[in-house]
């Protein structure tokens, strides 16, 4: 997991209804101002143009918005933009070191987790906090900590593949 430090500065509000932030995405830092209303996940999508990012569900119960907020899984549809301010935000645009693919990314290729692909952002961003973790005991562990991401085209056992080999090849490293 990235980790980077965020940029210090003194907020500043304007009026009421308007608030700037500062965080780090993805590994840059990031000035928005946005109403004190908006999501993360308004805020990743329409302001900073990181669609990866799913909105699915808008209240919390699919996970296909999942995102890291200082390397933990939070919800993006429920947070608002600006409880990041002064934080550090990973989408999974940013979950690769590099140009290439996440092991995760590649296993979901490998084991065709996906069919549709909406739900897969999310998933990969809740499966890379499950590994890191170290939550991937058995199968009925990966089911159990992935259930708040779901799969309308019932991709599961191959999601549960996927992460299964990544966790064993991480443990195999000396990971958690």
């Amino acid at each position: 997991m990235k980790t980077t430090r965020t940029p210090t500065r003194t907020p500043s509000v304007q009026d009421e209804y308007f608030v700037d932030i500062l965080t780090v995405v993805n590994g840059a830092p990031h000035q928005w101002r946005v109403d004190t209303r908006t999501t993360l996940l308004e805020a990743l999508r329409d302001t900073a143009g990181l669609t990866g990012t799913k909105r699915g569900c808008d209240q919390g119960a699919c996970g296909a918005c999942t995102v890291h907020v200082d390397g933990a899984r939070v919800l993006a549809c429920l947070m608002l933009a600006a409880q990041v301010d002064g934080r550090s935000v990973t989408t999974v645009e940013g979950l690769a070191d590099g140009p290439g693919l996440h092991p995760l990314q590649e296993a979901f290729v490998r084991h065709d987790a996906f069919q549709c692909g909406f739900c897969t952002p999310g998933q990969l961003m809740s499966a890379a906090c499950l590994v890191g973790e170290g939550r991937t005991g058995s199968d009925a562990d990966i089911r159990e900590f992935m259930a708040g991401n779901l799969c309308r085209c019932g991709a599961y056992d191959n999601i549960v593949a996927a992460i299964r080999e990544v966790a064993a090849a991480d443990r195999a490293e000396g990971g958690a």
